[in-house]
């Protein structure tokens, strides 16, 4: 367990340390050092976070998973009344502190995987019955996704869906119960899509960029165009083009491109390499973990992470639509920064917890073994 906790929090500090470099070579021409002083002041609110949900007991949140889920879903009703949730590019999805702004959902994640973690863990038993595995946690899925979905914010609908989705299948929901639930997803979805010109249209320049280059597709075209001119070692640091006014974007969901121009191809390997390495130790941190609400806390953390992850960088090698997600741990953007180290924490405190299973293991391995143990009768 160990080993897994010491290369996860390596391979976090690690996309850290690159999102405050690339941040600062990709803003420092058009706002100076702003954004990295930003960044700055949101790691050190978000390591005070994962510092503490570190050394809480992760079952603490068991106790208050209700309250945490309707907070969020209180917050995430107040930012769609006007005057109060900030208006930007016609999503209402902010609220505005004087110049410092705060994404709801990226509590509502959280909440979400939380609530669905101590439900699986509660009704574990009745988990493959229509009524328990698939109405009930349905309904909580469905209040949170259908507050996001007319912020509008289309891509975290669909992440927190297939998160979702994932835990309730890990909990114990039979595949087949989970296939109608899906279609419909699919088809509200399609039909949304079809009465929204502009995402529409963000479809389309996503299958013929070329064609849309000029247009809906400008952003995916210039991204390909700074990842390809990057080559395999890249132009070197702060020595890209396309971030001179070319890609939109360059220092929240689009970063990945600018690292792919100014570090090269083995850079950009590395990133999704250090995603990779994440989510096999958070699925080791899930199997150890030492109840079926750690399992399903860590089995969501890490899928929420990796998914997000490999959307985003989907999207900007437009192997996928424009989703606006940002790229964990390196784009910038406070809330969903907070979010994701938070995730982080509640990991290591899953993995605090975990030698206790391993150690009443190797006891009872060490009695069953000892023909003079006493037995009980």
């Amino acid at each position: 367990m160990k080993v897994a906790v010491t290369t996860l929090a390596f391979c976090v500090a690690a996309l850290l340390a690159l999102g405050l470099v690339m941040l600062y070579s990709s803003s420092v021409t058009q706002v100076g050092g702003h954004y990295l002083m930003m960044q700055l002041i949101w790691c050190a609110f978000g390591f005070t976070l994962c510092v503490t949900a570190t050394a809480l007991d992760y079952q603490l949140f068991k106790k208050i998973a209700t309250p945490i889920f309707i907070l969020a879903l209180l917050l995430l009703l107040l930012v769609l009344v006007p005057h109060i949730g900030r208006k930007i590019n016609g999503a209402r999805r902010w609220f505005d502190f004087h110049g410092v702004r705060f994404q709801p959902s990226e509590l509502g994640k959280i909440a979400l995987i939380i609530m669905l973690a101590w439900y699986g863990d509660r009704y574990q038993r009745q988990m493959q019955t229509w009524k328990r595995g698939i109405i009930f946690p349905g309904a909580l899925i469905a209040l949170m996704l259908g507050l996001v979905f007319v912020e509008p914010d289309r891509g975290t609908t669909i992440l927190l869906a297939a998160v979702s989705g994932t835990m309730l299948l890990i909990a114990g929901v039979r595949l087949k119960c989970i296939v109608l639930p899906v279609l419909l997803g699919v088809a509200g979805l399609a039909v949304s899509l079809l009465h929204d010109p502009m995402r529409l249209r963000r479809i389309f320049g996503w299958w013929d960029m070329e064609q849309h280059k000029d247009g809906v597709g400008y952003q995916a075209y210039q991204a390909m165009i700074a990842l390809g001119s990057g080559g395999w070692t890249g132009l070197g640091l702060g020595n890209g083009r396309q971030k001179l006014g070319f890609v939109p974007e360059d220092h929240t969901d689009f970063i990945f491109s600018i690292i792919g121009e100014e570090l090269g191809l083995i850079a950009t390997l590395l990133v999704v390499l250090a995603f990779v390495v994440i989510a096999i130790c958070g699925i080791y941190i899930a199997l150890r973990a030492r109840d079926p609400f750690g399992s399903l806390l860590a089995a969501g953390i890490t899928f929420l992470i990796s998914l997000q992850a490999a959307i985003n960088i989907g999207v900007v090698t437009s192997a996928l639509p424009n989703k606006g997600l940002p790229l964990p741990f390196i784009s910038y953007g406070g809330s969903n920064l907070l979010a994701m180290l938070t995730c982080v924490g509640l990991l290591f405190s899953i993995a605090r917890q975990a030698p206790a299973r391993e150690k009443v293991r190797a006891t009872a391995a060490v009695i069953d073994e000892n023909p003079f143990a006493a037995k009980a009768t």
